[in-house]
């Protein structure tokens, strides 16, 4: 009777095995459940970035205010009459803009020309 036990124990351990450490074993499954969530995830965080692109590549094809925004921010260009404002933290240097300042305007016809204070001709 003992050797009955003894022997359906093994067996009981052997049958075991495969549902606990074998392939395609619970523990198996759970680890590639934990595999399946961290690709969702990763997924559904590169679905959104790629939306994102998508609308910004439709905004630059067919709308100017991206175009707009990406020279004002990016390379520092404002528009003509326009007045550049730039407020600086301490210590840090001003952006240089890319902008090519617009001539001076023409003199208007019968003015006279304005004649330079004494301490600007030095």
């Amino acid at each position: 009777m003992r050797l009955i036990t003894i022997a359906l124990a093994v067996l009981l351990v052997l049958i075991q095995y495969p549902l606990w450490l074998g392939k395609g074993g619970w523990l198996s499954v759970a680890d590639m459940q934990n595999q399946v969530e961290t690709t969702r995830i990763k997924t559904e965080q590169l679905t959104a970035r790629n939306s994102k692109l998508d609308s910004e590549v439709d905004d630059l094809t067919e709308g100017t205010g991206a175009v707009e925004e990406r020279a004002r921010y990016d390379l520092g260009m404002i528009k003509q009459n326009e007045i550049f404002v730039q407020v600086l933290r301490k210590n840090e240097m001003p952006v240089e803009s890319m902008t090519v300042p617009p001539p001076p305007p023409p003199p208007k016809p019968g003015a006279k020309a304005a004649a330079m204070p004494p301490a600007a001709m030095h």
